[in-house]
């Protein structure tokens, strides 16, 4: 059996590993490079192997980094069975739609307005193509044996991080080769946590935060100064937010601060179509996340939810005080775009971050401390505030992860490390063989790895 590594290897998006065996090739995720121009310019280049090689894909999880190229591949004559999650498939409905929305609509604007390098400006994939897809999509439960071609079988075990989230455990033979997929956090504050993996012959984990400790923060005290802050200048307080998993995060922590009076009576506005469709799939997953029946009612209740156009706009001339959860959380692209153009020079506002920050995104960039911001072809000055809480990440953190990989009742025969910076990947490498004594390395982009498995 080998590995190959097509993505997510010296980066931390882009996950794509194909696994062939015997006279088989299946892959297990299929994701969007995010970041720097030169990992998104690897979304256009032309596939690294026959597609119509490939038998069988499976998915971790919905976010984009992990599915999103899915479509593209579609596109280029993949027909095979996309397995996942049931929570997944729902997520993965909402999400790719959407992306192909924002991409066209984006390409219309960047032609329209003459400021893109390429003419015309094109999007990745359309609508159409994401509906080809999605069409493909096979939900299998956690915990159920899925047969696969040569007698290889596959199992989803839970995860955390988002809805639907998966380790995948694939059985060959005798052996277990386990993929970990995005890791949740043991306490995060409303996924339940990771199941710990019960076997693993050879582990493929990924490192987002491998060199990294989550802060040691009262959370709800740092919110609440943020906001008081802000809203005594009477500025805007504007959070971008992945529309799957910290969007519903936030958003309960601001209906439960101001049901306890700790925290201004500001309008809490959500304005991602995305996020709102998101949000309803994430309360039907009841058995999957900790918010009871009332916190869900808060939601519903405490939150005003943008869905329209022209509700979105009126929204962004709408003067402040008040908060603002909008996608994409690493300000890639969607409506929080149009409230970031309007912020940014405002120094009453505050734009707060809340996950993981890819290199290169304009939210990396804010974070650096970036003068200006190139906004829909035009250099924007960066006058506000900006925040950052990194502790309300959704992925395990270094120690985390060592906690959870701990629990495994021996030592994989081989650890092969991906999904991370390579500092980040590193690091976690020489922890794992330190404190674990995993024998790991860290996967190189491209790597033909052969698990000597017969």
């Amino acid at each position: 059996m080998q590995l190959q590594f097509l993505g997510a290897a010296g980066t931390v998006t882009g996950s794509k590993t194909l696994v062939r065996y015997e006279r088989h090739t299946l892959m297990v995720d299929c994701g969007l490079f995010q970041g720097v121009k030169h990992y998104r310019e690897r979304n256009w280049a032309d596939f690294p192997v026959a597609v119509d090689a490939i038998e069988a894909i499976l998915l971790t999880h919905a976010h984009l980094d992990h599915s999103g190229y899915l479509p593209v591949l579609v596109r280029k004559g993949y027909r095979g069975p996309i397995y996942c999650t049931p929570g997944t498939q729902e997520l993965c409905a909402v999400l790719w739609p959407d992306a192909a929305h924002l991409q066209e609509e984006d390409a219309e604007h960047a032609n329209r307005h003459g400021y893109s390098k390429h003419h015309p400006a094109e999007a990745l994939f359309t609508q159409d193509d994401a509906r080809r897809a999605l069409t493909l999509l096979q939900a299998v439960d956690f915990d159920q044996d899925l047969h696969l071609p040569g007698g290889l079988r596959a199992r989803f075990s839970p995860a955390g991080h988002i809805i639907g989230a998966a380790s995948v455990n694939l059985r060959w033979r005798q052996h277990s080769i386990v993929f970990s997929g995005d890791v949740g956090r043991p306490e995060d504050l409303i996924m339940r946590p990771p199941r710990p993996l019960r076997e693993a012959d050879v582990l493929i984990v990924e490192s987002t935060y491998g060199d990294r400790l989550h802060e040691k923060e009262d959370v709800e005290a740092r919110l609440c100064q943020i906001i008081e802050h802000t809203a005594s200048r009477g500025g805007k307080l504007i959070i971008p937010a992945f529309a799957v998993g910290r969007a519903q995060t936030i958003l309960h922590l601001l209906c439960h601060l101001r049901e306890q009076n700790r925290i201004p009576a500001l309008p809490i506005f959500l304005n991602s179509p995305m996020a709102l469709k998101a949000t309803e799939i994430f309360m039907h997953h009841a058995d999957e996340h900790k918010l009871s029946q009332a916190d869900i009612a808060r939601l519903r209740d405490e939150v005003h939810y943008i869905e329209s156009k022209e509700a979105s706009i009126a929204l962004v001339e709408r003067p402040g005080p008040m908060i603002v959860v909008s996608a994409s959380g690493m300000a890639t692209g969607g409506r929080v775009l149009h409230h970031l153009r309007q912020a940014l020079p405002d120094p009453h506002a505050c734009v707060l971050f809340i996950g993981f920050q890819a290199p290169g995104t304009r939210g990396d960039l804010l974070l650096r401390g970036t003068p200006t911001l190139r906004l829909q072809g035009a250099d924007i000055p960066v006058r506000c505030r900006i925040e950052n809480m990194p502790s309300l990440s959704a992925h395990a953190d270094q120690a985390e992860m060592i906690a959870w990989l701990a629990q495994l009742p021996r030592p994989p025969r081989l650890t092969l490390i991906n999904h991370g910076e390579v500092s980040a990947a590193d690091t976690l490498r020489g922890c794992l063989n330190r404190q674990l004594q995993h024998h790991a390395q860290v996967a190189e982009p491209m790597q033909v790895i052969d698990l000597q498995i017969e």
